[in-house]
């Protein structure tokens, strides 16, 4: 299979008017509870779900939506299913983070590591089942400091598992910077289990079909797994509502309901030193600032990093664009349909 840049920005665009679509009727109310996108994570999932074939399967964290569509998935099925409709994926019980599809051998969890047991268990199954097929397991860097998914990662090794293990690092854990509760690097932890691993930039989709071709030939050759350390910035924080990204995005709206309890805090001679507490003043406006800066970055956009690399002159991007927008916008009246 060769890089086919084209179709992978068909793909990366399809997710991310799909996924703003979903942004939209989250923002009206039409759908409930905590909504956590793939903004930003279109060059990770696309170079390695491009390259899988039928019979491979997917191990996915709380930002599902994304593989599953390119996976295959109609996207009218997911929009129901994340508007609570019994028509919808999973006949409305699923939501958002807990999707499932039998015929793609597809299913995600919210639960932050799950992936890993579940990506091992897809492998067992395909080392004896379907020779020649694998499994991909999908989670974010916080992940990566739970037991459940360094004991997959040690028996995915242990039995030479054909095991394709995707990190999505946005250096934060929610508002926390990850490099303040991770120690050492994760491709360093990874090799300590004995299996190879890549680093990759997860904004490029270029690199990262470049590593997933690596890791995806390793496995089907039978030669275990692999761990992929992929780079990325979620353009919406961790979530929609984002405690960071609405005070960088709003700083008078949101932040002057706050001032009076941070003034008495400040203030207040019980508690810890007033330099200690300036200093957590200033790591949290540090933090707005950092966050802020980095979702709106142009360089920090997969999507639009791809489309800057395409050789089409501007007719036949324009028809491609058009084509996807379409597909979105009929899908999503589709789905609002009774």
């Amino acid at each position: 299979m060769s890089l086919d840049l084209i179709h992978l920005y068909e793909q990366m665009l399809r997710s991310r008017l799909f996924e703003e679509g979903v942004r939209t009727l989250w923002n009206e109310g039409l759908i409930s509870g905590e909504m956590h996108l793939s903004l930003g994570e279109e060059a990770i999932v696309a170079g390695v779900v491009c390259q899988l074939e039928d019979g491979d399967a997917m191990a996915l964290d709380h930002r599902g939506t994304a593989p599953l569509l390119m996976r295959g998935v109609g996207p009218v099925s997911l929009l129901r299913e994340l508007l609570g409709r019994k028509d919808g994926l999973c006949a409305g019980q699923g939501g958002h983070m807990h999707l499932f599809s039998r015929k793609h051998l597809a299913a995600s969890s919210g639960i932050v590591g799950a992936s890993g047991p579940a990506g091992v268990g897809f492998a067992l199954a395909a080392q004896h089942l379907r020779p020649g097929k694998l499994a991909v397991a999908f989670f974010g860097e916080g992940a990566v400091n739970q037991g459940m998914l360094l004991e997959a990662m040690n028996l995915a090794v242990v039995w030479k598992l054909p095991l394709v293990l995707v990190c999505k690092d946005n250096q934060w854990a929610i508002t926390t910077p990850s490099s303040t509760v991770t120690g050492g690097t994760l491709t360093e932890r990874a090799k300590g289990f004995g299996m190879p691993a890549i680093a990759s930039d997860g904004i490029d989709v270029r690199a990262m079909w470049e590593a997933a071709r690596e890791a995806i030939q390793r496995a089907r050759n039978g030669d275990g797994p692999t761990f992929i350390h992929a780079r990325c910035v979620h353009i919406e924080g961790h979530f929609l509502g984002d405690q960071l990204f609405r005070a960088a995005r709003s700083p008078v709206k949101e932040t002057m309901p706050l001032a009076g309890p941070l003034i008495k805090s400040i203030v207040t001679r019980q508690g810890v030193p007033l330099s200690e507490r300036l200093h957590a003043l200033t790591s949290v406006t540090r933090r707005i600032q950092d966050a802020a800066k980095d979702s709106s970055s142009v360089e920090n956009d997969p999507v639009l990093r791809a489309r800057r690399a395409l050789s089409l002159d501007s007719g036949q991007l324009d028809a491609l664009e058009e084509k996807v927008r379409s597909e979105i916008v009929s899908a999503v009246e589709s789905a609002l349909a009774d």
